[in-house]
């Protein structure tokens, strides 16, 4: 049985902020449906995603800017970071993980790795797929990873 990961919904303080927020980053506004004064649904997607993000009013329950560590997959993380920063998009610098992939950093920006691990500037050293990444936040702190993937391992 297939099962597809289709929809995260994602907590939000502020549904228009956020709204603007999603479409400075461009992804595709899919809807926006205000079923009653208690109910309000926000849907976009990543360009090239079969998955996509919903929020709004009366959708969860979950604090606004909890989630951490939402992965979105790029072929070319160098020209992923030149059209965020082009947008205003506040991105970080590009990384890779100073002990391997997957062995995190570090610091107060979005984890997406153990604690008490180091990472180090610029792209992994040998351009590895799945080696190089950068973070961004939306306006309320739900943390975003950018994952360069080159080449996907077997099975993917």
């Amino acid at each position: 049985m297939d099962m597809k990961l289709e929809v995260i919904v994602l907590p939000v303080s502020d549904i228009d902020r956020a709204k603007a927020f999603y479409e400075k980053v461009g992804f595709r506004l899919d809807v926006d449906y205000q079923a009653s004064a208690d109910v309000r649904v926000v849907h976009f997607t990543p360009p090239g995603s079969a998955c996509s993000i919903m929020f709004g009013k009366g959708v969860t329950p979950i604090a606004p800017g909890s989630f951490q560590g939402l992965y979105l997959i790029v072929s070319d993380i160098e020209a992923a970071r030149a059209e965020l920063t082009g947008r205003g998009i506040d991105v970080s610098e590009i990384f890779h993980d100073a002990d391997g992939l997957f062995h995190g950093h570090e610091g107060g920006d979005v984890t997406h790795h153990a604690p008490g691990q180091q990472r180090r500037a610029g792209l992994h050293p040998e351009r590895a797929s799945y080696g190089s990444y950068l973070t961004f936040r939306d306006p309320d702190g739900n943390g975003w990873v950018l994952q360069e993937v080159s080449q996907r391992l077997p099975g993917r």
